[in-house]
């Protein structure tokens, strides 16, 4: 790694970047760069690692990232992570890759506390913003299914987004899809470790078939805590987001809950979700997952839900023959012994 980093002059001469004021630097430059880019920058020198590494730069970075993050108790919790704010965009940036879990369930300590910093985009724009501490230590939330509602069912939050529909419904739904985003980031103040859960871009977009409610889905398709070929071998973490309105006034979201699902469709409780979950923190390697990789992984799940789903019922027809054909044998074994006796 070299130390010491030269940029060319409009003379045509170089002069290393010592040469400029370290304050300049950082604000006339590395304040205009993004978090990857940033991090990258970091990477070609010592002198310039030594400069990307202050912790305003990073502050500044995770709040505009996620204005959830203003919020006192994150800044006091990010505040004690190795490197502050660096050590978070790390965390949270990057979404988990799809590996085995590296956790001993038998011996693992489960987190007594998670917070969620979660935030809502409408194309790029903060629409909607929550902060939830869960108590994850009481009995009864390990034995009940895992389920996360930042809103009262009774409560709704506005949105200057305009709300479609009628005759423009397919549309409307498309371009949801296409501009609703969503970052669910899961703390563990305890081991001060982050992820982000959620899929950023949306999975699936469908109406209530009960409320007519727009439900725009994010999710994230991580290793189980089963072997193969068990119904925990895929595990899916999903975000529902429930929008609603009349034609031509205000969005409302009305709902921001997470659940977590095995491929069978049946969801988890505390306890388990709280294995998967803290697996996923612990995994040291994590994806950037641009693109529709998101959507991909959630399409492949659902296929697999299908396929196993289908096997299940061929198995279950299978064995209801069986029992029929028992019964009939063992009629007509009964009356033949009656009537031939």
């Amino acid at each position: 790694m070299n130390s010491t980093t030269s940029l060319p002059l409009h003379q045509g001469g170089i002069t290393p970047i010592s040469a400029l004021h370290p304050d300049i630097f950082q604000s006339h430059i590395l304040a205009l760069l993004d978090g990857p880019s940033l991090a990258s920058l970091a990477c070609v020198s010592s002198q310039l690692h030594a400069l990307s590494t202050h912790d305003i730069l990073w502050f500044n970075i995770c709040s505009s990232t996620w204005p959830s993050l203003n919020h006192p108790r994150l800044q006091q919790i990010i505040s004690t992570f190795p490197s502050r704010h660096r050590s978070f965009f790390s965390d949270s940036f990057p979404f988990p890759d799809l590996q085995p879990l590296k956790l001993d369930v038998n011996s693992c300590t489960l987190p007594t506390e998670l917070i969620f910093a979660v935030d809502v985009y409408y194309q790029n724009q903060i629409i909607y913003s929550k902060v939830e501490e869960l108590d994850t230590s009481s009995s009864w939330f390990l034995c009940s299914p895992f389920r996360v509602d930042l809103l009262d069912p009774k409560d709704s939050a506005s949105t200057p987004v305009r709300y479609l529909g009628g005759s423009q419904d397919e549309a409307w739904l498309q371009h949801l899809e296409e501009n609703l985003s969503l970052s669910w980031i899961v703390i563990n103040p305890t081991r001060k470790k982050a992820v982000n859960v959620s899929s950023r871009r949306a999975v699936s977009v469908q109406r209530h078939w009960l409320t007519g409610d727009v439900q725009v889905r994010f999710g994230t398709v991580t290793a189980g805590d089963e072997g193969r070929g068990s119904s925990r071998e895929l595990v899916e973490c999903g975000v529902v987001v429930t929008c609603c309105g009349k034609e031509g006034g205000e969005m409302h979201v009305r709902e921001v809950c997470m659940v977590m699902e095995d491929m069978e469709g049946k969801g988890l409780n505390g306890k388990d979700s709280l294995v998967i979950l803290e697996g996923v923190i612990e995994q040291g390697r994590r994806k950037g997952g641009e693109g529709n990789e998101g959507k991909v992984k959630f399409e492949e799940f659902q296929e697999r839900k299908r396929g196993r789903k289908e096997e299940n019922q061929r198995k279950e027809r299978v064995l209801d023959l069986v029992c029929i054909t028992v019964g009939v044998v063992g009629f007509v074994s009964f009356w033949s012994a009656i009537l031939f006796k």
